[in-house]
Formats: structure tokens, sequence, C-alpha cells
């Protein structure tokens, strides 16, 4: 597969892992923002997906309407909703011989949705939670028409490789920054109501109730964000199926580059699968999610150069 092709495959499903990711956690915090009895900040959601201008947070930082405007449809962030699915769909044009003509169309259909009038009316002066349920409704569509349309060769690998290292650095994100905010406010951690959002967040809600009989936990939390095998969104789960297709790429491969980059995921993956919450907490949370964070990276680095060299 030319290196073209498959970067743009890789691109493709990380800028629709981040749009997935992005409008979950506005969701479930514009949520939030109407139960708070006190002014909510959006500075933290804020923070995980951009670093604007300080005075531009200063401005809509405790205004719902406009952080989600910002955040969905604002051309002046480069992660709004709108500019990614606009990146999604120039990746996917130019390899549009290697989807399936379904998974065109409903990429099609999500851009021209986010770019309706009345969708940007809507969040103006409608219920924000609809027009967020559309579009995360069309996420799953995509998402579904993949898993049984498109063929199992290595664009899927790259595409899965793709999915899987934005969504764990996605989670790695939001508890870095959740359990930090936490550090200035301890009570947020003894109360239920931050640790019910932020697992929700990760939509990770109804499976802690399952594993975790005792209530709400912040070790509990941090074990199945972190830990868990079964959770599609935990740190490890998405490490796995990153050494899952890679193995499957390796096999067309073997170069000395592949056994490297194999090295590297291989490491994190250990790293990951032998902590324990006594250890992590030990290290340091925020230390431990930083070398986390760093690995991931050095991940996506090592994929731009070895298999995406035009880049």
């Amino acid at each position: 597969m030319l290196s073209r092709v498959a970067s743009n495959l890789y691109w493709l499903s990380r800028y629709m892992e981040r749009s997935d990711g992005i409008l979950r956690i506005l969701k479930i915090n514009y949520a939030s923002s109407q139960d708070a009895l006190n002014e909510f900040s959006w500075r933290p959601v804020i923070r995980i997906y951009d670093s604007p201008e300080e005075a531009i947070i200063r401005d809509i930082e405790f205004k719902s309407r406009d952080v989600l405007q910002y955040m969905i449809t604002g051309k002046s962030n480069p992660n709004s909703i709108i500019n990614i699915i606009t990146l999604a769909r120039e990746n996917a044009r130019s390899v549009q011989d290697h989807l399936t003509k379904d998974l065109w169309q409903c990429l099609n259909e999500y851009y021209h949705l986010v770019n309706d009038k009345r969708l940007i009316s809507s969040l103006k002066k409608g219920d924000p939670v609809s027009v967020l349920d559309e579009l995360i409704k069309q996420v799953m569509l995509y998402y579904g028409i993949g898993e049984v349309t498109m063929e199992r060769g290595e664009g899927r690998s790259f595409m899965n490789i793709g999915k899987y290292l934005e969504r764990s650095i996605q989670s790695t994100d939001i508890l870095d920054i959740k359990f930090n905010k936490a550090n200035s406010d301890p009570d947020l951690l003894r109360g239920t109501t931050y640790l019910r959002y932020l697992l929700l967040s990760l939509g990770a809600y109804d499976l802690y109730l399952k594993t975790y009989r005792q209530g709400f936990d912040p070790e509990n939390v941090l074990e199945l964000v972190v830990l868990n095998n079964d959770f599609p969104r935990s740190v490890l789960y998405s490490v796995n199926n990153i050494f899952r297709y890679f193995e499957r790429l390796k096999q067309n491969n073997d170069i000395v580059e592949s056994k490297e980059l194999s090295f590297m995921i291989g490491k994190l993956q250990s790293t990951i699968k032998y902590s324990t919450v006594e250890s992590i907490t030990h290290q340091g949370l925020h230390a431990y999610l930083g070398q986390i964070k760093k690995d991931l990276y050095g991940i996506g680095n090592a994929l731009n150069l070895n298999y995406f060299a035009y880049a």
C-alpha cells in the first residue's frame, strides 16, 4: 500500500474518533453545567482539545452555548467538529477507491450535517442536546458501516491503529485533566457527581456500576479507565488493539523499523498491563499519565516516520 494512502486512512480514522470524543464530552458537560449550583467553568474541556488565547477562554468560559458553538462550528478552532470533519472528508476523498461506497456516503452526510445552517441555529436558540445526539448517532453509523463493509486488509489495520491511538490519548487526557482539577479541590472526588460525570463522558458509567458494587471511588475509576481489559475506552484496551493491528501489518513488512516500532508498542503495553492502582498512585497519577502520553505520541511519530515518510 502506498504511504499516502495509508496516511490518509490513518488520519481519517483519528479525526473521526476525535470528533466522537469531543461530542460525548460536550454532551455530558453541558448536562453538568445545567445541574451546577455555581458557575460552571468549561476551561478544562477547552484545554483538552485546543489551546486558544487566554482572552478567548475568559470570554466564553462560563457561557455554555458559546462554548458549544466554538467547539462544534467554530472556524477559528482547529479542533472544532466542523474543521475535523472537513479534514476527515478530504482524507477520505483522496482514497475513495479504498473505502466502500456506503462508508463514503455516511461520511459525506456527516459533513453536510455539521455544515447545516439549521444545526447552527439550534445550537444558538434550540436544544443543544438534540444536536449533539444527532451528531453522535452519525459517528455511530459511520463505525457500524465501517465494521460490516470494510475489507480486513492493510487499510483497515491502519484505520484501527489510528482509531485506538486517538482513543487512548483522549482517555489519558480526560483522566489527567479531571483528576488534576480535583487536586486543587479534593472534595470533588469525595462526592458522586464529579466522578459520575467523568465516567459518563467516557461512556464508562454503566460498566462501572456493573463492575463495582461499593459506590463511586476514585481508585476504582482509575482502575476502570486505565487498566480494565474489557472497557472499550480504557487505555489498556486501546493499546492492546494498537499492538494487535500493528502485528497484522508486520506480517507483510518485517523491516528493522517495524521491529523497533513493535518494541515501542509492546513496551507500553507491558507497562500498563503490569501496573496497579497502588503503583500508579505511588508514582503519581500525573507523572504516570504524562509518561503514557509521551509514549503514545512517540508511537504516532514513529508511524509517521516509517510508514508515512512523505508527510
